[in-house]
């Protein structure tokens, strides 16, 4: 018998990624913070009963928009392009060439369909995976 706590997350952030990275780590449920109270009462009782709980548009949109296709390097240069580092500052910090870098940032741009890296970091935000 497993006896973990059950855990629901109650949150503002509404992209999908995040409902797969709770899910992942043991979450029982995913709730944004203006689901009403009759919603809230409902998901509380279903996670203590052991069902997962999510709500439903943050579903939807989880399944629309897949798993996370970035392995963990892409979404590293990524986050450190998203705070303003240069090429050359990313490969010293990661201890990379700036050829690899240039590489791990092509193939995030590719493989999420954007023409910038700017685009890929604005999609990767909006889907919860950076």
């Amino acid at each position: 018998m497993n006896d973990r706590t059950p855990v629901l997350l109650l949150t503002a952030l509404p992209g999908s990624g995040h409902v797969h990275d709770a899910l992942a780590a043991g979450a029982n449920g995913y709730l944004l913070k203006s689901t009403d109270a009759v919603h809230l009462f409902a998901g509380i009782k279903a996670v203590i009963s052991k069902h997962t709980v999510i709500d439903p548009a943050l579903a939807a949109e989880a399944l629309r928009a897949g798993p996370n296709p970035l392995k963990e390097r892409e979404l590293d240069v990524l986050r450190l392009v998203d705070q303003g580092l240069s090429t050359k500052q990313i490969g010293e910090r990661l201890f990379l060439s700036p050829g690899t870098v240039r590489n791990y940032l092509s193939s995030a741009i590719t493989k999420l369909g954007s023409n910038s890296r700017l685009e890929a970091i604005r999609t990767a935000r909006e889907n919860g995976w950076l």
